[in-house]
């Protein structure tokens, strides 16, 4: 799922190529993509993209008459810039908006159809798809840490609830809490204050470094569908299983839920145990391994 890096490339990549610019025309392939009916999405056509804006994991295409189009991209949603003459959606297309110097095309790899197309008038409207998690970036410690305690979660739950924090997804929380050196399951109610401030200065740390460096890797071209990703070479613990931690060298792990998976070091963030997998540690009982040490021996 694109997260806040991605989503603010994808923004930097949009500005130059249709702010200030009339939608020509919308095309609406896919009938789960647009969710709202009134006002219908015919009237975004001959409105000027007057400025963009992130919402979470939203982007947000504000237009003349207080219109707001509101695109989430969900798991497997990407954006793709064609330049003229206007292409036609391709096999997994969901839609295209056709501006005078190229098309936007929305698309979305698999089968599963989630990515969310909103169109609302007034920013009342617009407030209520904002889920009001707090922004990391423009937080202090102390609200940071306020966010975090006002329920008890997992860290994994807590950094990744769009109503707790603003923008972070699977992938950039396993990264932020390797790099704070906390424990996917530990719970917020549980955190020293110490923990909390390691956990705040991991996730603006964090935040920043992959912006600066997503927004270097783009800055004379539109990201294109593989290049916005939740698996990338650099990071130190997510979608690296079973390769070496970079802090310490142990092999990183990994739980599997539903359709997502939690990355971890065990030396580095749980103190040397590992933590239960429920298919594999189901499957294995009293053979799974609950320390590195058993699991590394011969």
């Amino acid at each position: 799922m694109p997260e806040l890096p991605d989503i603010l490339v994808y923004l930097d990549a949009l500005e130059p190529r249709v702010v200030g610019r009339p939608i020509k025309r919308v095309r609406i392939v896919s009938p789960f993509l647009l969710r709202t009916f009134d006002p219908p999405i015919e009237q975004v056509e001959g409105k000027t993209v007057q400025s963009l804006s992130r919402l979470g994991k939203r982007i947000v295409f504000h237009l003349d008459d207080g219109l707001h189009m509101v695109l989430h991209l969900m798991i497997a949603g990407r954006l793709r810039w064609q330049k003229r003459p206007p292409g036609y959606p391709g096999r997994i297309g969901l839609a295209a908006m056709d501006f005078p110097d190229g098309t936007l095309h929305v698309t979305e790899a698999g089968t599963q159809k989630r990515a969310s197309l909103h169109l609302v008038r007034g920013h009342d409207a617009l407030a209520a798809l904002d889920p009001g998690g707090l922004e990391v970036l423009d937080a202090d410690l102390t609200a940071f840490r306020e966010a975090l305690g006002r329920e008890n979660h997992t860290l994994k739950r807590a950094l990744t609830d769009p109503h707790v924090l603003s923008g972070i997804g699977n992938a950039y929380s396993d990264e932020i809490l390797h790099a704070a050196g906390l424990s996917p399951f530990k719970q917020t109610h549980q955190l020293s204050d110490d923990e909390t401030t390691r956990l705040h200065r991991a996730a603006v740390d964090t935040l920043q470094r992959w912006i600066t460096t997503l927004r270097d890797q783009f800055a004379d071209r539109f990201p294109g569908a593989g290049d916005i990703t939740a698996f990338r070479d650099d990071f130190a613990v997510h979608g690296r299983f079973g390769k070496p931690c970079p802090t310490c060298g142990t092999a990183v792990q990994r739980i599997r839920y539903a359709s997502n998976e939690i990355n971890y070091c065990p030396r580095c963030q749980t103190e040397g145990r590992l933590l239960a997998d429920r298919s594999l540690s189901r499957l294995l009982k009293k053979d799974w391994p609950k320390t590195i040490d058993e699991l590394e021996q011969p």
